[in-house]
């Protein structure tokens, strides 16, 4: 068993462009932004995300570094549709591949599970199968006949996620309410990277809380961030709520003057140096 610990630019450089980039978290909640933000310091572009969408996908997609966007939504959860994203798929910026949610789940377990589909109910009746006439339907081999989508798997060749605490050997663990399929992206994916608020020793991580919370196994991991505040402005639930007022400065501010401000910097420091003066001049 290895140290996997690294920095997040040194996970930014092990990635490269027109790969197929997994972003676990699920809207405006526990996204890997300092890992997003690391990618966004790079010239890496031409990539194909999958994700649960939130800022993440916002970020990206404004900065043009998205050639296809596979996901059931991109939204800020308290701000309905994530707008940066809106304005980059409007001005027809990427292409999309838009899935029902339980199909995109199912594609994340296909992936995980090295199979090329699973059958799915959702999405048959509805304009997910007119929108995406890839689709492919297929009917039960058993007495049933019954029709399914063939949800396809959603294979990545690395994937970002971020949890509450990890160990240096790739053991994720997440203390909120929600899992959020992060286990899922690691699993499906040839690479994963996991940020993480607290870094901690192995026993640590059930020495307060149970086994079941740790759904992220070091099997999985390729590398660890210790990364406080890593989810910011997004919500890392125990740990800290959304950061609502800067979520809304980022929804209304213009790409160009947001990224100038806050994204601008060299590493990671320099952003929240950044956020810590904006919140200061708002007092």
């Amino acid at each position: 068993m290895s140290d996997k610990t690294m920095t997040a630019d040194e996970v930014a450089a092990r990635l490269h462009s027109g790969m197929t980039l997994g972003i676990g978290g699920w809207g405006s909640r526990r996204k890997p932004m300092a890992l997003v933000r690391a990618l966004l310091r790079t010239e890496i572009s031409d990539l194909t995300i999958i994700s649960y969408g939130g800022p993440d996908v916002g970020v990206l997609a404004a900065a043009g570094r998205v050639r296809r966007l596979v996901a059931p939504f991109a939204t800020l959860d308290s701000i309905p549709l994530e707008p940066h994203f809106r304005a980059a798929r409007e001005s027809g910026a990427f292409a999309m591949t838009e899935l029902d949610e339980a199909m995109f789940m199912w594609g994340l377990h296909a992936a995980a599970n090295r199979l090329p589909f699973l059958p799915v109910r959702a999405g048959l009746g509805s304009d997910v199968l007119r929108v995406n006439p890839e689709l492919r339907t297929i009917t039960s081999p058993y007495a049933d006949a019954e029709e399914f989508v063939a949800a396809p798997a959603l294979r990545m060749d690395a994937a970002l996620v971020h949890v509450n605490r990890a160990d240096r050997l790739g053991n994720g663990q997440y203390l909120g309410p929600d899992p959020y399929f992060d286990d899922l992206f690691c699993e499906a994916a040839d690479e994963a990277y996991l940020s993480c608020e607290h870094l901690v020793e192995t026993a640590e991580l059930t020495k307060d809380a149970t086994p079941q919370t740790l759904f992220i196994g070091r099997h999985t991991v390729t590398g660890v961030v210790q990364a406080p505040g890593g989810a910011h402005f997004t919500s890392c639930a125990p740990d800290y709520e959304r950061d609502e007022a800067f979520q809304k400065l980022y929804a209304t501010t213009p790409w160009d003057g947001f990224a100038r401000r806050f994204l601008a910097g060299s590493d990671e420091s320099a952003y929240r140096a950044a956020v810590q003066t904006w919140h200061e001049e708002q007092r």
